[in-house]
Order: C-alpha cells, then structure tokens, then sequence
C-alpha cells in the first residue's frame, strides 16, 4: 500500500530504459482487479460511512471525482496505447518505499486506531474531527486501483493524488484546529494522553501531506507523468 503518496502500485522512478515487446499480457493489463490494499481501503470507507461521520460534502466529493475522472479520461487525456502505458515508479527503491510506509503508518493506520480509541473513550469531537481525513485517504486508495487499470491513461493515475492529497489539506487542517481547541479533558471526556496523540497525529499529517504535495507530486511526479505520456504520443505519431 502506497498510503496515499503515489498510485499503489507505482513506488520509485522506473529505470529509462525500452521496454520488451514480449512483455507478458499479465503485465500490460494488470490493474483490472482490484488489489487486497484497495479492497481494505474500500472497507475501510464503506465502515466510516456507516458510523454516519462522513459530511455529505464528502460523499458528494468522492462521487463527483470518480465521473469526472473517467470524463477525463474519455476526452482531455485518452489511452494512447495499452502497451506503452507503463507506470513511472517501480519498487527499486528502499527510500521512497520507506516514505510511502510512513504516509501509510501516520495517514492510514494510526488515525484509525485513534478513532477506535475515541470510541472506547466517548471522544466523539476527536473522531468526527479525524473521520474526514481517512475517508477522503480511503477513497482515494480505491480509486488508484481503478485507475491504475489499462483503460485509464498515465494522467488519469497522477491526478488522483493530487486531487485527494489537495482536498485532504483543508480537512486535516479542520482536525488540527479541532484538536487545538481541547483546552479542557472534561470536555470531551477522554484522557490527556489522548489529547496529547491527537495534535501528534493531527501536526504529523499535516505537514506530511503537505510535503508530499508541494515537495513530491507536483514538483517531481507530476512533470515526469505528463513527459512520458505526451513523449509517448509523439513517438506513436511519428
């Protein structure tokens, strides 16, 4: 699972290297099936939507992001070809592996456990504060996997992160300000130690994400994605 950093099945920059035209079909459409990280993801979306935590802005955002994406995908940026479209990030790499399970760790599971926590303890401030974000991070791993099939171009796999990574700015933002505002135990009725993870959790998130917005995808992924693509289409032009 990649944790929301880049698509999940796409770690560290591919070699530039031709690829062989006796690649196997396996491998030029996998991503038709969802992955056992995807299906976990939508899981975990599906479970947050039932606690009835989940804004309808939020629902509406995912919704809206799935239709426009295959829109996208249909008209401003279509599969050159199948065969070619390789993904930019291979799994070479021991740093970026070690960065994408940190994004997982602090993004994923533990603001789950946080809200299993806040159930237990009754903090249902800290829960609905914390809910958004992992919904939006959930969503957006199950749509990687959708994205990352054949019939989606390499364009359509680069934005889904950075859309979410985007959206999910303004809602961690929201969980921090919530946090901060926690000036007394008794009002939420949990403990200090819970107070103390939560602006941890919270602070950690932001500035992760935010990095990984301002210093990794649109800096770095994004040029190399749009490169390979419309290099891609000039070559099948030429």
């Amino acid at each position: 699972m990649s944790g929301g950093v880049v698509p999940a099945d796409e770690i560290v920059l591919r070699e530039q290297q031709p690829q062989s035209n006796t690649q196997p079909k396996s491998q030029l459409h996998r991503g038709n099936i969802l992955s056992f990280q995807q299906l976990n993801a939508l899981a975990v979306a599906i479970v947050l939507s039932a606690t009835g935590m989940v804004a309808i802005e939020s629902f509406a955002f995912v919704l809206f992001s799935f239709f426009y994406m295959y829109f996208l995908s249909k008209t401003a940026f279509p599969t050159i070809n199948r065969s070619q479209n390789h993904p930019v990030f291979d799994d070479s790499s021991r740093l970026l592996s070690v960065y994408s399970f940190v994004g997982a760790v602090f993004g994923l599971f533990l603001p789950v456990a946080y809200i299993f926590e806040g159930i237990i303890e009754g903090d249902k401030e800290g829960i609905k504060a914390a809910t958004p974000h992992v919904f939006l991070l959930a969503s957006q791993l199950f749509l990687e996997g959708v994205a990352y099939s054949d019939r989606f171009s390499l364009p359509m796999r680069v934005l889904v992160p950075v859309v979410y990574n985007s959206a999910r700015i303004f809602s961690l933002m929201e969980w921090l300000r919530s946090e901060i505002s926690k000036v007394e135990v008794e009002e939420f009725g949990g403990s200090s130690r819970r107070v103390v993870m939560g602006r941890v959790l919270a602070v950690a998130n932001l500035v992760y994400w935010s990095f990984n917005l301002f210093g990794f995808l649109l800096p770095v992924y994004v040029p190399l994605a749009f490169k390979r693509y419309y290099s891609d289409e000039k070559n099948i032009k030429d």
